[in-house]
């Protein structure tokens, strides 16, 4: 699969890729900031998510929400994302509304200050800590997304406080707090802007051209603070979690190499191997043979410095406690690592992972999120046609090496939640 790709930079940093596909009459246009809650500093964390919804309430020429209803109107649809490292917004738009698009997202990345008032901060502030009681809070097991990476990455490293931020930070952060923010991360040259599917390359160039030429490059972003870590954790490390649940579930986490990397795509293969699909290992064995397991997966964060995170999710039958749980998912990975990975196995993964890939590539908005994320992340937005090719040459004794050398109890993070203990109240 080769996908046509172009790209080059304006003068004041923004890099764009173009990838044209007649074969529907669609067009996305999808634009990454390399910002995300990484970028935060102490005492002020929340702001990339928080960004995410106020670049939605207007800017100079752009009423609030009327960035949703004009796409809306013309058909399309929107939305947007926070990352550890990054911050994405997108547009899928019938072919002939690809200005409409454009002109949107270059109106608040050049004029998104004028717009943002008080009244906007403090709505958009409420309906973030509301977002936090509703899918964190309140939500059965659903702190794991911040306690894991809080569990798996030192208190001092960029990814390890909370994607969401705290209430007390969401509090305090002021209106020169948040314009700082945005003058900081959202200028062009720390941006990726890619559109795909069905277009003009040189109406598509003049226009990029024309909405965002004239938007000034930032002034320089402060560096992370260094983001190295040691291969291993070192030791097991272990959260307990009494929750409002009813049966118990695993995150059971280890210290893995970086998105992008060559051991990185053993490490896919090897998610897929355990936990992908009913064909998977844990599945087989802990759904289907024992029944200690409901549901089961794997997968990896994803994340392109310092160390990624490969999580194996387990949640627990009823009636099955959580040592059971535990210690059935450890069998497995252990028996993974004694025993290796048969050509079958790795056969099969790898024709989930391109069929999946190979699939979503049939979809503009999904080939430009690609695009984007490896331009982003990589530096390099041809990755998009290696990919098949680099898992395709992931053998089975790369991915029996990497469950060996990544998947040792030295090396391991389980965060398990617990039904809660409910304390009998005398009259």
């Amino acid at each position: 699969m080769q996908l046509p790709l172009a790209s080059y930079r304006l003068p004041n940093g923004l890099l764009v890729t173009l990838s044209e596909d007649h074969s529907a009459p669609v067009v996305a246009v999808n634009l990454w900031y390399h910002v995300g809650s990484a970028n935060e500093r102490s005492g002020r964390t929340g702001f990339a998510h928080l960004f995410e919804h106020m670049l939605f309430q207007g800017s100079a020429n752009v009423g609030a929400n009327e960035h949703f209803e004009l796409v809306q109107r013309a058909g399309g649809t929107l939305n947007g994302s926070t990352w550890l490292e990054r911050t994405n917004y997108f547009e899928t738009v019938p072919s002939h509304h690809l200005e409409l698009a454009l002109w949107l997202e270059a109106d608040r990345m050049g004029a998104l200050l004028p717009a943002m008032t008080q009244e906007k901060l403090d709505t958009q502030r409420d309906v973030v800590k509301n977002e936090r009681r509703w899918s964190v809070d309140n939500q059965p097991y659903g702190t794991w997304w911040e306690r894991l990476p809080a569990l798996c990455y030192p208190r001092e490293h960029p990814f390890h406080h909370s994607l969401i931020g705290s209430m007390e930070d969401l509090s305090e952060a002021s209106l020169d707090d948040v314009a700082e923010f945005f003058r900081t991360f959202y200028t062009p040259d720390n941006a990726v802007l890619t559109i795909a599917g069905d277009f003009d390359a040189a109406l598509a160039r003049t226009l990029v051209e024309r909405h965002f030429g004239a938007i000034p490059r930032g002034t320089g972003r402060p560096a992370l603070p260094p983001m190295a870590l040691p291969s291993t954790f070192g030791e097991w490390k272990r959260e307990v979690v009494e929750d409002d649940v009813m049966v118990p579930r695993l995150f059971l986490a280890f210290r893995a190499p970086v998105f992008g990397s060559p051991a990185y795509y053993a490490g896919s293969v090897c998610a897929a191997v355990l936990g992908q699909r009913r064909g998977s290992r844990l599945y087989r064995a802990l759904v289907r043979e024992r029944e200690v397991a409901s549901d089961v997966s794997a997968f990896t964060w994803d994340l392109a410095k310092g160390a990624d995170l490969f999580v194996a999710d387990a949640t627990a039958r009823p009636g099955i406690d959580a040592a059971t749980l535990e210690s059935a998912v450890v069998g497995e990975i252990d028996r993974l690592r004694t025993e290796g990975v048969s050509p079958d196995e790795l056969e099969r993964a790898l024709a989930l992972i391109e069929t999946d890939y190979v699939s979503s590539m049939q979809s503009a908005g999904d080939r430009a999120d690609a695009i984007s994320k490896f331009a982003t992340l990589l530096g390099d937005p041809t990755v998009v046609n290696r990919q098949v090719a680099q898992y395709r040459a992931v053998t089975a004794a790369d991915v029996t090496a990497f469950a060996r050398d990544v998947l040792g109890a030295e090396n391991r993070a389980s965060l398990l939640y617990v039904p809660r203990v409910q304390t009998e109240v005398v009259s």
